[in-house]
């Protein structure tokens, strides 16, 4: 959703349509490569999430994103929630963390990679005892499989698991955000609450060919800055709980080595080697 909104404003902006090509596979970094092996021409722009910094962590294959890639952009941040089949009985945190504890091996969490694989690692760490991790090529794929009733939980972002809440497919438990009040489902508890400092934000930004010349990047960004202060554009984020934030590209650096030494050393403590 993100990227059309974004795609279909830049393309109004410059003149010329935008083509939003999905690349799916390997947690994204089969789109990861292709786009850091792409004519450095300013005409190929890789939407990003935080895959882009988790994934070395999980397989050998992944790419560097700070010696492959150049950040252009980050667009906005959103917070994740916790979702269960609505079978599964618990339904606080503390609940969920006392059933993963009760029945180690046995509580299944649904996991792509990136933060929903971090989330599910960081509530095994947090209840001290194993946990089911069944893998999906896609969030899509494991949101499908929580629905089915295959698995008990997922994380996923507020914003795409919202409507399957209010109809009642799922059940939400709490979100990731920092406090309560953000987003569609702010009147839900957040992790932290119970557990400190337990705090997943996900993100969309734009990288380029690591050899783009500076002022191709610098156009870019000041475009997509621009695209983010549209009206339309701003209230169809807020209305689907994502904060948009723009800035430099020097800024969003700074957020992906943020993430990549936060994430990594949350996953390097919980056992996870790159395959």
């Amino acid at each position: 959703m993100v990227t059309r909104i974004v795609a279909a404003s830049l393309g109004e902006r410059v003149g010329q349509p935008n083509i939003v090509e999905n690349q799916p596979g390997a947690g994204g970094n089969i789109a990861h490569a292709n786009a850091a092996k792409a004519p450095a021409d300013g005409y190929t722009l890789l939407f990003v999430v935080p895959s882009v910094v988790t994934n070395p962590f999980y397989m050998k294959a992944a790419i560097d994103p700070f010696r492959d890639l150049a950040p252009a952009i980050h667009l906005d941040n959103a917070s994740m929630v916790l979702i269960a089949h609505p079978s599964y009985a618990p339904s606080t945190v503390t609940d969920v963390l006392a059933d993963i504890k009760a029945r180690p091996g046995q509580v299944s969490c649904g996991a792509s990679g990136a933060l929903p694989s971090v989330g599910c690692e960081l509530l095994r760490a947090h209840a001290g005892a194993d946990m089911l991790m069944v893998m999906y090529k896609g969030n899509g794929p494991a949101l499908n499989a929580l629905i089915g009733g295959e698995i008990n939980l997922l994380f996923d972002v507020v914003n795409i698991a919202a409507g399957h809440v209010k109809s009642g497919r799922v059940r939400a438990i709490a979100t990731t955000a920092p406090r309560r009040g953000i987003g569609p489902l702010g009147e839900l508890p957040v992790i932290a609450d119970t557990v400190a400092g337990f705090e997943l934000v996900t993100w969309h930004g734009v990288m380029m060919s690591p050899a783009t010349p500076r002022p191709l990047i610098e156009r870019v960004n000041r475009e997509l800055n621009a695209v983010l202060q549209r009206a339309d554009v701003r209230e169809r984020f807020a209305a689907s709980g994502l904060q948009i934030t723009g800035g430099t590209p020097e800024a969003f650096a700074e957020i992906l080595r943020r993430d990549y030494d936060k994430y990594g050393g949350a996953l390097r403590a919980a056992g996870v080697k790159p395959e």
